[in-house]
């Protein structure tokens, strides 16, 4: 794949919006590895020579960033109230961060996390009331206590966010909603994403196999799930497997299992809930979740395992559910949001489409989700661009696209349409 190539100035002052932007170039449309073998199939002849481009626009640097969410306005949407961010450091920071003057204020009361690994202070989303209720969802790694105090496992809680409009917000009435059951040792593959279905009712957590395989098909511990609890951490009814009595809480949180590391979940218009994962050694995912499935970690994979070792496709096991696209060689994806209009227009050419950060790739990567919508089609990849460094997020709010790169100085980005 050409990639579009781009230089990005540092922001030297993050307190301060850095105006310098760096101009991402046009390329050819070659798609990826889909599980479609036609390359009509996968490419899309309306946009094929039309691809859209921007520049990037600097606003505010983190140390290891990991999520970022948008807080509602206040004046109605008014496009002329700053839109401010919460963002995440996986170090245990939490911030909000207003777009316009690039500043950054600390939010207090964040919990201690277990900082190492892959691990550290994770998720923020909003509650879906949050307008009158000032409460936000976090996710984090919490280490055991005593002799277990090498073992670790993520940890949701919820908290009312108070003072915004001061210089001291803080993190109150905190209260635990879920935790990964059991900890165990290792810094890798927790997930901890989060997710508010469209009707506010559900909360969907992501839960990832520890780097251990095996607890994705075991139904006694909620390791390498999809969970779906409701909003205050009880299980829902109707949840697939609360239907046997003689299940554990823990079995019935699951909404799906056979999951290795899950790090972007979204619902598009229709309602589908979509998400990507890791793959081992080859064999990134892109999945349609539905209830009460197994999508086959670690039985099958289209990847490999690192040893070298073959793992049987997913074609050998029709019982389980095979995702709808496959990357080999990996992109590493670590977020997803869709893109919608709403007071911008920046990019009318991905409406609906899911936009999903890539870590290993260095990509922002597009894929047009209408397709499934109609008969014997699947998503594809749409559009690659070379972002030219690790892309920690990815944000699509009120018609505009903000990136958060990975690592120390990870730049806050705006995309900029040309």
């Amino acid at each position: 794949m050409m990639a579009l190539l781009f230089s990005t100035s540092a922001c030297s002052n993050p307190s301060t919006v850095n105006t310098d932007t760096a101009r991402v170039e046009k390329a050819d449309n070659k798609p990826a590895n889909n599980i479609q073998t036609s390359d009509d199939s996968i490419s899309d002849g309306k946009t094929r020579n039309n691809k859209p481009a921007f520049t990037t626009q600097a606003v505010a640097s983190f140390d290891e960033p990991w999520a970022m969410t948008a807080l509602p306005k206040n004046d109605n949407g008014s496009s002329s109230e700053p839109l401010k961010l919460l963002v995440t450091q996986k170090t245990g920071e939490l911030f909000v961060v207003d777009t316009d003057s690039g500043s950054k204020t600390a939010i207090g009361g964040v919990p201690k996390v277990a900082y190492g690994g892959q691990g550290g202070l994770g998720d923020i989303i909003l509650a879906p009331d949050f307008a009158t209720s000032n409460m936000v969802y976090l996710s984090y790694i919490e280490a055991g206590t005593g002799s277990k105090n090498n073992t670790f496992g993520a940890k949701v809680i919820k908290a009312k966010l108070m003072g915004l409009k001061t210089m001291t917000p803080s993190l109150q009435s905190i209260v635990p909603i879920w935790q990964q059951t059991p900890k165990v040792k290792g810094q890798g593959h927790y997930s901890h994403r989060l997710l508010f279905s469209p009707d506010g009712r559900y909360l969907y957590i992501s839960s990832g196999d520890r780097q251990a395989k095996d607890p994705a098909q075991d139904m006694t511990v909620n390791l390498g799930k999809i969970i779906r609890l409701n909003s205050d951490g009880s299980v829902p009814a109707d949840n697939p497997f609360v239907r046997n009595t003689n299940t554990n809480d823990i079995t019935q949180q699951v909404w799906t299992l056979g999951h290795r590391n899950v790090l972007g979940m979204v619902f598009d218009k229709a309602g589908k809930l979509w998400v990507h994962e890791m793959g081992p050694k080859g064999g990134d995912e892109f999945n349609l979740i539905e209830k009460g499935s197994n999508y086959g970690w670690p039985m099958v994979s289209n990847g490999r395992n690192y040893s070298g070792t073959d793992i049987p496709d997913h074609d050998t096991r029709p019982d389980l559910v095979a995702p709808k696209i496959t990357w080999t060689p990996v992109i590493s994806p670590s977020s997803m949001s869709i893109y919608s209009t709403g007071s911008y227009n920046d990019f009318p050419a991905w409406q609906g489409n899911a936009l999903i950060s890539g870590l290993s790739s260095k990509a922002l990567i597009v894929v047009n989700l209408a397709a499934s919508n109609t008969t014997n089609n699947a998503p594809y990849e749409r559009y690659r661009y070379d972002m030219g460094q690790r892309i920690r997020g990815v944000l699509a709010v009120d018609g505009q696209v903000w990136l958060l790169e990975d690592g120390n100085n990870g730049k806050l980005l705006r995309l900029l349409p040309d």
